[in-house]
């Protein structure tokens, strides 16, 4: 099963990797998806897959994250390492075994949070342990906002948010949080009927203020119908606000957006306006071919380059990672970090205090509270 977010094409044109198998239950269109992974066989299971082939690497593309256990654990069963799709699993318990496994077994796993390898998440981040935006106090980010806003949101995308906020400043100490369903506080029985098959959810609104170290605060929001699709205007992205200036970079699958920087302080309407920063890739992959930028916008792939980008270094960091014995950029961890997060926002609303990390109780709060 293909995930829209374009990891079956990651590691098309790295230097010695063939690609061997494509594994789709859905054989419609089936000589374009393998011409789209360059894999030389198709198989309709991952059981048969791996009964017949021996690889290296898998790509779990499956944006089913209740799915997900079972097939880490067929996989790194046969000792393949994981390049999966995000969310890790749509149940911190689930979270914990996968977390287990890869300990037990050895393998690597890197998770599908691209904005760790692009180059403006990168920059931005550089400019703020070099002191571009003097002391951090404040990291603020939305979600998409669409039809989705809310509960969903918050796990479906939040979670990129979620995970570059610990990217930059390291997992949270603590949250407060408020969800809300027709602007009342959500109950355990509020639950959202969600698109996508990603576990319970609440709420049609969502507000999170995090603790973090060194004294900076994280926000989290998400607000269902914000997004307007005409124009077009993404809503999803980060903002970090210092002592000596900002920096802004929306999240957008559609087109890259720049990155801002801003040396004046104080609140956002005293800003006159914002700088883009230029962006220059260093990074090199020796013998790798070019990257084939037709890809953009074909089924399963996004329109915008930097999605194919930082899929790219995403597969390269992992294969980086199998050679040196070291943990990847994108891991296990940093996912079940995500996680635990969202399950943190449920907690400190439904317990209507705040909340410390890492969590003693693993259930979902939304079961608990169901109870």
């Amino acid at each position: 099963m293909l995930g829209l977010h374009g990891l079956h094409s990651a590691f098309r044109g790295l230097p010695d990797v063939e690609v061997i198998a494509h594994v789709d239950s859905n054989i419609e269109d089936l000589p374009k998806k393998l011409a789209q992974t360059q894999a030389k066989r198709h198989y309709p299971t991952l059981k048969s897959m791996l009964e017949k082939e021996s690889p290296d690497i898998v790509v779990l593309c499956s944006r089913h994250p209740g799915d997900h256990l079972e097939q880490i654990r067929l996989i790194a069963n046969q000792g393949c390492h994981l390049y999966c799709e995000k969310p890790l699993t749509a149940s911190l318990e689930e979270a914990d075994q996968v977390v287990k496994i890869v300990e037990s077994t050895g393998i690597k796993l890197a998770l599908a949070h691209p904005a760790r390898h692009d180059q403006a998440f990168l920059t931005m981040k550089r400019m703020i342990e070099a002191g571009e935006i003097g002391r951090p106090l404040s990291v603020i980010g939305r979600g998409k906002c669409d039809q989705r806003g809310g509960g969903e949101d918050l796990i479906v995308l939040g979670t990129h948010i979620l995970d570059l906020q610990t990217f930059f400043f390291g997992a949270p100490t603590s949250v407060l949080a408020d969800v809300r369903v027709n602007g009342r506080p959500a109950t355990g029985s509020d639950r959202v009927d969600t698109v996508e098959p990603v576990g319970p959810a609440l709420g049609d609104e969502v507000f999170a203020s995090f603790s973090f170290p060194d004294g900076v605060r994280g926000i989290f929001e998400s607000r269902r119908g914000l997004l307007k699709p005409d124009p077009p205007a993404p809503l999803m992205g980060l903002c970090v606000i210092g002592t000596g200036g900002m920096l802004s970079l929306r999240f957008d699958d559609g087109a890259r957006q720049p990155l801002l920087f801003s040396r004046q302080t104080g609140f956002p309407e005293t800003i006159t306006g914002f700088d883009e920063v230029p962006l220059s890739e260093d990074r090199r992959i020796p013998n790798a071919e070019p990257l084939d930028y037709s890809l953009c916008g074909q089924p399963d792939v996004p329109r915008a380059p930097w999605f194919l980008e930082a899929n790219r270094f995403a597969a390269w960091d992992l294969i980086r990672a199998i050679e040196e014995d070291r943990t990847p950029i994108s891991n296990v961890h940093t996912a079940r970090m995500a996680l635990e997060m969202i399950y943190g926002v449920y907690s400190a609303h439904l317990r209507r205090e705040e909340t410390q990390f890492p969590l003693s109780d693993r259930v979902h709060p939304i079961l608990s509270a169901s109870r």
